[in-house]
């Protein structure tokens, strides 16, 4: 078992070998602005014609995109989670597809094209699959950062276009993970850090992840796999009435317990819950039955929290704060390499 040393978090020489890890989560915001820069002329020729009859989203973010469209996109919206396409589907529908590599994507892109569908692929433009998808009602979203977040952004931006969903601010999403690139800087000290701030909570914990809202619950499922990742722990994201009784379960601490002793010690939950202040009445009422839960057990519980601007800077904010997090708890543990 590695042991959290809270000491890495302030070293100068350790920080600077975990660089690439941080650098690549500051620079979210670059890759958001690069994308939809770099789609503004296929963006631009996208209108507002016929209402399809449903739209099909397929591949990475595709439940990203659901949540954001259900409350309000005017025909059915559904992530598509399986090779290939719904049997119905034909010319009356629009097929996104959020292009990664394998054959799936090209799977996908053949059969919506054989179909005579509405594609929209947000891919590299000289790849394999931008040409299986060419077709005259294919337009392709030149997107090659391979940041799913970014990817869908452009898709939001393209199903606005179409009248399908809300306006999606990329400009204002990439300052808001600017922002929070700037908070968690390796530079700022932990105590006004809320990324270091988490990791240090998380040292010893097996986490436990909620969020309330449709997007929190998508971000605290992305984070808790970046926390299993960073620390190789179990790592569960669940509805609160699936955490209560496990919380429940926890023993009660004992004082006198040596925590030196091998096997004296359990590995004890850390509750991280996020509060993107979109959470419906069913979702306030689990908030204060899993705080009130955790205070009982006396398990530490970390909030992050960013109740202002649009869902999607506050989906962005949550996310990318858990991550650096993540990246912290990581580096905590000494498990990155220079």
């Amino acid at each position: 078992m590695l042991d959290f040393d809270d000491s890495r978090l302030e070293d100068a020489d350790v920080l600077a070998a975990a660089a690439p890890l941080l650098m690549n989560l500051a620079a979210s915001g670059a890759r958001v602005r690069r994308e939809a820069a770099t789609a503004e002329g296929p963006l631009a020729a996208l209108l507002d014609l016929d209402r399809p009859r449903a739209v099909i989203a397929y591949g990475p973010e595709a439940r990203l995109l659901r949540a954001v469209l259900e409350p309000v996109c005017p025909v059915p919206f559904v992530a598509w989670p399986a090779l290939g396409l719904p049997g119905w589907v034909g010319p009356l529908d629009v097929v996104l597809l959020i292009g990664r590599r394998g054959p799936e994507s090209l799977a996908v892109a053949h059969e919506a094209v054989r179909r005579g569908c509405r594609l929209i692929v947000a891919c590299p433009p000289e790849s394999l699959l931008a040409e299986q998808a060419a077709s005259r009602a294919t337009t392709v979203l030149p997107v090659s950062t391979g940041d799913p977040l970014a990817a869908a952004v452009v898709c939001l931006q393209a199903l606005h276009r179409l009248g399908l969903g809300p306006y999606v601010n990329a400009e204002a999403i990439a300052a808001a993970m600017d922002t929070v690139a700037e908070h968690c800087a390796a530079r700022t000290d932990v105590s006004v850090n809320p990324a270091k701030a988490m990791a240090l909570d998380l040292a010893d914990a097996t986490p436990l992840v909620w969020g309330g809202s449709v997007l929190a619950a998508r971000a605290s499922r992305r984070i808790v796999e970046a926390l299993r990742l960073a620390s190789g722990r179990v790592g569960l994201s669940a509805d609160a009435s699936d955490l209560v009784p496990l919380i429940n379960q926890v023993r009660p601490r004992d004082p006198f317990e040596d925590p030196f002793e091998q096997g004296a010690t359990e590995r004890r939950p850390g509750l991280v819950l996020i509060d993107d202040g979109l959470d419906d009445a069913a979702a306030a009422e689990a908030r204060v039955r899993l705080e009130r839960t955790a205070q009982v057990a006396e398990i530490r519980t970390t909030r992050l929290g960013h109740r202002e601007d649009s869902v999607m800077e506050r989906y962005a904010t949550v996310l990318l704060t858990g991550l650096f997090g993540a990246a912290y708890l990581q580096i905590g543990l000494g498990r990155t390499t220079s």
